[in-house]
């Protein structure tokens, strides 16, 4: 399974745009549903849960999807956990993690007694030793491990990384675990790795399974009682045709073998491989200028100006990200050199440089594929632009998850 494969035809992009406007995402619901089976099935019959990352889309229409799909939480901060809660998901379906938990954020995670905290130091722990103890409650805590292990994907998201800000050393770790279980308010259930987004090779999920499972294994011979381990997410989705991206089921086989040894519940936290491609943005035309002929070629050179900039989808401005882009529904005539952008007033306000587009016109749509992840969740009000509409589409039909932001809506904290 790769991108691009959304079932969203042209003509009901069309009908949408022309009904809510745009620019608007589209998300894709039987996909949503068939990519969830997918990475749940390549797992067979090894005890496993699914926890959807939320923070790869947080749009509560798609959190009560992932649950209506079988998925589990992992929440993210303090407000993941409550659109998880609204969602339909109980404490005891929920992961809490991140690496710098309020006081706030934890007193409401003990006293609900969410699965697990995952915690990223000792000072953590002590936090969330004393919260439980004051509540009269024992907290359920499964500790990050920072594996030391390149994802060998974006800088800007690689954390498993010893000079990344995740997780303790397997070091620091196995002397926390044996802390925790001597305290009576605390209860550790579980280790917990995350090593990066977006990755495409299989060699790093191996080499971060087997530390994480080694390290169980040697606790579970000194007593310690664990229920599972948490190998994260991160699974990376072809933004680019023929681009090399890992399947579910060599997934399933570059962890699975070292889990096994374990016998330990497997917990992975899906997000952009299950909602990535399932979403596109929706964008109009609304200008065309020229620009001084491509140094290299010669050949005249086209801004396409969109309605949809930085403000709607942040990746390409933040990680240099790429994102196919077409239109919805193309003229005739020979392909021209474009660089699509935004109305923001910034020039990293670019949704592709040097793009391959047809003749398009003031009006026309053009559709961002792959961008059910990370991108309305990544919204700003930059120039005080309301966020775009989201739309979920399935059998055929479609409905507004999240209407557009309005003006007002943005002014009604000022004082």
């Amino acid at each position: 399974m790769s991108g691009h494969s959304t079932g969203v035809s042209p003509a009901e992009l069309g009908a949408i745009a022309a009904e809510f406007g745009t620019p608007t995402y589209v998300y894709d619901a039987a996909l949503i549903r068939e990519r969830c089976r997918a990475l749940s099935a390549a797992c067979g019959d090894y005890p496993h849960a699914l926890h959807y990352a939320i923070k790869a889309n947080a749009t509560l229409a798609i959190v009560r999807l992932m649950r209506a799909c079988g998925a589990r939480a992992d929440a993210n901060s303090g407000g993941e956990l409550e659109v998880a809660l609204r969602a339909g998901f109980t404490a005891s379906d929920i992961v809490f993690t991140g690496v710098g938990k309020s006081r706030a954020e934890l007193e409401r995670a003990v006293a609900l007694g969410v699965k697990a905290i995952n915690a990223e130091s000792p000072g953590e722990v002590e936090r969330i030793a004393a919260i439980a103890r004051d509540l009269g409650t024992v907290a359920r805590v499964a500790i990050r491990i920072n594996p030391d292990v390149d994802a060998e994907s974006h800088p800007h998201i690689s954390t498993g990384l010893r000079t990344n800000k995740f997780g303790m050393s397997v070091e620091a770790a196995r002397t926390m675990a044996r802390e925790i279980g001597r305290h009576p308010s605390l209860q550790i259930v579980g280790l917990h790795v995350h090593i990066g987004s977006q990755i495409t090779k299989t060699a790093p999920l191996t080499r971060a399974a087997e530390t994480l499972s080694n390290l169980a294994l040697s606790l579970i011979a000194e007593g310690v009682p664990l229920e599972h381990l948490d190998i994260g997410g991160g699974l990376g989705i072809a933004y680019q045709a023929g681009q090399t991206v890992v399947s579910p089921e060599a997934y399933a086989a570059a962890i699975l073998p070292a889990v096994r040894r374990t016998g330990l519940t497997l917990v992975l936290e899906p997000g952009r491989w299950i909602v990535g491609p399932a979403g596109a943005l929706l964008t109009a035309v609304v200008d065309l200028k020229t620009q001084p002929a491509d140094s290299e070629t010669g050949e005249p050179r086209w801004f396409v100006i969109a309605d949809a900039g930085m403000t709607d989808l942040l990746r390409p401005a933040l990680y240099g990200a790429w994102h196919d882009i077409d239109a919805v529904s193309p003229r005739p005539g020979a392909l021209r050199l474009c660089d699509i952008v935004g109305p923001v007033c910034e020039t990293t306000d670019t949704l592709g440089s040097a793009r391959r587009l047809p003749p398009v016109e003031v009006g026309d749509l053009l559709v961002v594929r792959d961008a059910g992840a990370y991108g309305a969740v990544m919204a700003s009000n930059y120039n005080r632009r309301p966020t775009a509409a989201e739309v979920m589409v399935e059998n055929g039909t479609w409905r507004v998850v999240r209407r557009r932001q309005t003006v007002d809506d943005l002014l009604q904290w000022d004082v």
